[in-house]
């Protein structure tokens, strides 16, 4: 358990006690059953009010020089604001919910093992994109069940914009709900994002292959370094699909669940639908899409990795 104090700003950790307003920055408690249900609309305004002080925390954060360490030798990299960040939210999340488990990007497993609830927590998605200075970046948190997705929250700091989903409800968003519309064939080819996990080696000959197709077929492929903002926009209409290689799991459940409430089709690429995450850490291979683009999109995927795989010694 993350201790916090009683007082003080919403972006430095404070936890306000029972019998305040949610919308202020307060955690509703959840007591100490284990096994009580799990009101989704609460865990919602927990979560938005969260995600919101991390965001305020990050922003004043950015304004002085950083602490930026490698972690891994794959290109990742944390900074002490990934740290705060999980901080307060691990803290809220955990004092709301006290019978959860925790999935977060650096504190790793939390709270009560064996839950049937896991919040899935990225604290700072984005965060090389922070260290070189753009501003680029969301907070996000999930609450599944049984790696099932139903409740996703993402913050943008930079703009204050949050979207949220409860699975089976819809999505909103500032400007009320999010209804991502079909995909309309055009003379340039969609508009699409590429995510990848840290654990993708330079040449992995799967990755590069499907790269150069989307690159060959789209009129822009976007590599965003927070693929949490690309979830969003594919919520809004703003892109028309996103294809995901060996995908890590924090940034992944609440984007993936406010898309899917918006109406994007997701799948593995087996066809099968995606509509639970590996909570144990595997990677995942997905593609996702406006209605009308994503069995097409499915189908060149399954065409260039299906061959280099073919290929293979």
């Amino acid at each position: 358990m993350v201790r916090q104090t009683s007082e003080g700003r919403p972006g430095d950790g404070a936890v306000e006690r029972d019998g305040e307003h949610a919308g202020d920055g307060a955690v509703e408690r959840d007591g100490d059953r284990a096994a009580a249900p799990t009101d989704l609309e609460r865990a919602r305004r927990v979560a938005v009010d969260a995600a919101r002080a991390a965001g305020w925390l990050i922003t004043e954060g950015t304004r002085a020089a950083l602490v930026v360490n490698p972690k891994g030798d794959d290109g990742d990299v944390v900074t002490d604001l990934d740290l705060s960040s999980e901080r307060l939210l691990v803290g809220r999340v955990l004092s709301a919910f006290p019978g959860h488990a925790v999935i977060s990007e650096e504190a790793g497993v939390l709270g009560e093992a064996g839950s049937e609830w896991t919040w899935v927590i990225d604290p700072l998605d984005g965060t090389n994109n922070v260290a070189i200075g753009l501003p680029l970046y969301a907070v996000g948190l999930a609450l599944c069940r049984g790696g099932r997705p139903e409740l996703g929250v993402v913050h943008e700091p930079v703009t204050g914009r949050t979207w949220s989903a409860v699975r089976g409800r819809g999505a909103v968003g500032p400007a009320g709900p999010l209804s991502a519309p079909p995909y309309r064939p055009g003379r340039s080819g969609p508009v699409l994002a590429w995510v990848q996990g840290y654990g993708v080696r330079r040449g992995d000959p799967v990755a590069t292959a499907l790269k150069a197709a989307l690159d060959l077929r789209a009129r822009r492929v976007l590599r965003l370094w927070a693929p949490l903002l690309a979830w969003v926009m594919l919520a809004r209409g703003d892109i028309d699909g996103i294809v995901g290689y060996r995908t890590g799991v924090v940034d992944l459940p609440g984007g993936l669940l406010i898309a899917r409430e918006a109406g994007a089709v997701v799948g593995g690429f087996d066809g099968a639908p995606f509509d639970r995450v590996p909570l144990d850490g595997s990677g995942c291979d997905f593609v996702a899409g406006r209605a009308g683009l994503r069995e097409e999109l499915l189908e060149e995927v399954l065409k260039e990795a299906g061959a280099v795989r073919k290929a293979a010694p």
